[in-house]
């Protein structure tokens, strides 16, 4: 149940969901005050709306069914026929409930009917029908299964049977099919009328349900939406409660066969649901009788007294709550401890004004970071190779485990770095860091969506909130932090390689705006932004048409996320890392192997909040990415031999090389993100046949075009040289060099290697070493670090040709990109810190070793 780390379709979750602790009665999370009766006494425990009681409806056996609970067996048989009446009462409890509940929604439809076809109606007829869909036929199929099972409890023996009735009861499953296709547009419905009729408002806001027969004359008050939701949570009770009347129920008793059945049937309807249900699946009763739902939460990293600390918030219907876990005693139940709690009616979003700054934070050099990454990809590598040598012997990978864990867990806490800050009106401001601007919208939407109702501020005692806090363990939906140590074995371990993604057009737009869009991919547990289209100005319907080639790091998603830019320069803001463009609309989609990986391009389309974005995408793997395949021309620039080019041009360092250089100095050294952000392809293809064809008005192009296509046009000159600039026969050198730990001798080596090159290469490579540099001084502005753009053209510069990368054996893409990678990266990485270096100084010192290398 991984949480983010582990995307589950909604079908699995929702059973998922509900595996929560089981006590021996079945039932949890009634406090002693609910259980006992007006006289003081004990009861059976009260039902509400909270879905408390579960066992383990997920357990399943070899083949995937699910595996029915094992049934009293001899002398606990009349133990478990008593447990099997106390299961029923329960439930007839319940029952009684939601029958309520249903009648209370029903209260209104009639006289809005009547209103429906007079001059002044207060909804459509179609309105009325899209709201109360189904709900007459739901609520008499449960009154006729009510009537029909209190006699049995009431005049109760070991030969009564209820089988049948839980039989028919889900054999009526298809109607709920129905209600929850509808549910979602009749929760909109209902909201757009409460927002144009102030009358239906009031009905909706203050529906009266009755008390059960016992309370005489006690009603409690419902929203619509509240109720609305019940017969969704119902079908989910109903299976659990199949399940706990199956575990006492005797093999032998005529019931069994049948309620195995009935459990059968809704196990089947749970595991087809329409994915599109509003996901709030758990509750928790307010001592008024309340319910508090759970609406979403979260792992995020809060920024304490500058130090950064990772926190699970939940976002319950009218509050906030940030918790850290409790350390507890081996073999103890975990539970969360409050750090703070907001109202949402006290809730506001805070952005900084020219008074404010943000907060001194903590934050790990970008090199620290790339260096975490390529751990975890080598302890990944480990324990791929220990699983097939040890042959099922685990101490080795599960020493390991816990080694990625460690590092994975302070990746994910030293990563973000997106502020998304929350304000209590009367109190403090907290501030988070995210990694993904998707993340941080989608926290800032759903905040403001419950913040549209009627919210009145509430005040928890320290009782309340210390119930809620140790609800939140058994509520939570996110059980894991998102790392990948988290994951299953059998699951995917994700794509490496490259992801060329076509972003075609958007349709959809009410007015015109000027817009952009940005993907984002996940890599190690969260989601980094990695290309973003131009801006088309002033349009409804935007046509990029632009390519991208995004690098994936075991990625498993996809997300767009589209904007309307904000020119404003009064809006803008000081911190460098809020985004003040208008997210539009967002989505994703899950990279499933087997579609990116054919050759052929893949359409697809993602739907956001009414507007539709048309994509292509396809996937190369990292190993067939690495190589680098020979070219058999020799006329152009592209893959041909870097000595043929200069001497055909007469020049030191290629036309090529020079020109991009100059242009993204010229104008593309303060871009965020310059040599890192990917260029269009297409751009980038256009330039290739210019330079190719010596074009005369190059010059002209490269002055029109967008910088991030010069900027891929350079780097892609280097990764198609038939041999590295650094050359083949100096790699292994390079490599040994690298890993020398006395710093003389290395610097003796290094410096010997780099006399050892042809000059053509040793001059080019010298020409774009003070190039980076110059761009690395401008990180405060395009946040590109020495390290960054080591990582960018390490690989570049040094990928061996496929003769010599062969040789390597290597069979795992990540085991390419972990162990190479990181020392090509670290080479480069000399270069780049070490003071300047002169191609005339280094031909004229003397050498001190041997030149052959």
């Amino acid at each position: 149940m991984g949480g983010c780390a582990r995307l589950l379709p909604w079908r699995q979750r929702e059973v998922l969901a509900y595996d929560f602790n089981y006590n021996t009665d079945g039932y949890e999370g009634d406090t002693a005050e609910d259980r006992k009766s007006q006289d003081g006494s004990e009861t059976m425990p009260f039902i509400d709306e909270s879905p408390t009681m579960s066992p383990h409806l997920c357990a399943q056996g070899q083949d995937g069914e699910a595996v029915s609970p094992t049934p009293p067996e001899g002398g606990d048989t009349e133990k478990g026929l008593e447990m099997k009446k106390l299961v029923l009462s329960g439930f007839l409890a319940s029952e009684e409930i939601y029958i309520n509940q249903l009648e209370a929604l029903l209260l209104p439809m009639k006289p809005l009917k009547a209103t429906a076809t007079t001059s002044k109606p207060v909804l459509t007829m179609e309105q009325i029908d899209t709201i109360f869909f189904m709900i007459q036929d739901i609520f008499e199929i449960h009154k006729e299964f009510y009537d029909a099972l209190s006699p049995n409890i009431q005049q109760w023996d070991e030969k009564v049977t209820v089988g049948h009735l839980f039989q028919k009861l889900a054999s009526q499953l298809g109607v709920y099919k129905a209600f929850v296709d509808n549910y979602k547009m009749a929760v909109e419905t209902a909201e757009k009328c409460s927002q144009a009729n102030s009358q239906f408002q009031k009905i909706s806001e203050n529906l009266k349900v009755k008390g059960p027969k016992e309370s005489k004359d006690c009603t409690t008050s419902a929203t619509m939406e509240a109720l609305l939701y019940k017969p969704i949570d119902r079908v989910t009770r109903s299976t659990l409660v199949l399940h706990d009347l199956l575990k006492h129920t005797p093999k032998d008793h005529p019931d069994f066969p049948l309620l195995q059945d009935a459990l059968r049937i809704s196990q089947n309807f749970l595991s087809s649901i329409n994915e599109e249900i509003d996901p709030r699946r758990t509750a928790v009763t307010t001592p008024k009788g309340e319910v508090r739902q759970l609406v979403k939460d979260g792992f995020l990293v809060e920024v304490s007294e500058g130090t950064r600390k990772l926190r699970h918030v939940f976002l319950f219907t009218d509050l906030l709550l940030c918790a850290k876990m409790k350390k507890t005693a081996v073999g103890k139940h975990q539970q969360y401890e409050c750090k703070w709690y907001i109202p949402l009616a006290d809730l506001s979003f805070q952005t900084l004004d020219d008074s404010d700054s943000l907060p001194h934070v903590q934050t790990l050099p970008e090199h620290e970071i790339e260096e975490m990454k390529i751990k975890i990809s080598i302890i990944k590598s480990d324990i791929q190779k220990e699983k097939k040598a040890q042959k099922g012997q685990s101490r080795n990978v599960d020493r390991l485990r816990k080694k990625m864990n460690e590092q994975e867990s302070c990746l994910l806490l030293h990563s973000p770095t997106i502020p998304f800050r929350i304000h209590n009106k009367h109190g403090k401001s907290y501030l988070f860091l995210l990694s993904s601007d998707y993340e941080r919208s989608e926290w800032r939407e759903s905040i403001q969506k419950l913040q549209k109702k009627d919210l009145q501020a509430c005040v928890l005692s320290s009782v309340e909130l210390q119930v809620l806090t140790g609800s939140c363990f058994k509520l939570r939906t996110v059980h894991n932090i998102p790392v990948t140590s988290n994951k299953d074995d059998e699951e995917s371990p994700g794509l490496y390689g490259f992801l060329h993604v076509i972003v075609h057009k958007a349709t959809g737009f009410k007015e015109s705006a000027n817009l952009y869009c940005t993907l984002e991919v996940d890599s190690f547990g969260y989601f980094v932004s990695k290309a973003k289209t131009r801006v088309f100005r002033d349009t409804t319907e935007p046509q990029w048409n632009e390519e991208f080639e995004i690098e994936l790091e075991g990625s498993q998603c996809l997300r767009i996320l589209c904007y309307e830019k904000c020119y404003d320069k009064t809006k803008l803001n000081k911190d460098d890392n809020e985004i003040v463009d208008k997210i539009m609309g967002k989505g994703q989609v899950q990279l499933d192997p087997q579609t990116v990986q054919s050759k052929n391009w893949h359409m697809d389309v993602i739907e956001m909040n009414g507007i539709k974005v048309e994509f292509s995408m396809k996937f190369t793997s990292r190993d067939l990415s690495l190589k680098r395949t020979p070219s058999k021309k020799q006329s152009g620039v592209f893959g041909v031999k870097i000595s043929v080019v200069t001497k055909r041009e007469r020049s030191k360092v290629p036309y090529i090389v020079r020109q991009c250089i100059e242009e993204v100095e010229k104008r593309g050294i303060d871009e965020v993100g310059i040599y890192r952000i990917s260029g269009v392809a297409t751009d980038i293809q256009a330039l290739k046949a210019a330079f190719d064809a010596n074009t005369k008005d190059i010059l002209m192009m490269l002055s029109d075009m967008d910088i991030n296509a010069i900027a891929g046009t350079l780097k892609l000159y280097f990764r198609e040289l038939p041999e590295p600039l650094l050359t083949d026969r100096l790699y292994p050198a390079f490599m040994e060099g690298i890993a020398l730990s006395d710093p003389a001798a290395k610097e003796n080596c290094m410096m010997h290697l780099l006399r050892s090159l042809p000059d053509p290469n040793l001059i080019t490579f010298l020409t774009l070493l003070e190039h980076l540099k110059r761009v690395a001084e401008k990180e405060p502005v395009n946040k590109m670090s020495l390290h960054n753009l080591a990582t960018v053209f390490g690989p570049t510069l040094l990928r061996p040709s496929e003769s010599e990368s062969s040789k390597a054996h290597i069979t795992l893409a990540s085991d390419i990109w972990s162990h190479d990678v990181m020392a090509q990266v670290q080479v480069l990485l000399y270069y780049l810190q070490h003071p300047p270096i002169s191609f005339a100084e280094l031909k004229k010192n003397t050498l001190y070793f041997s030149t052959d290398v």
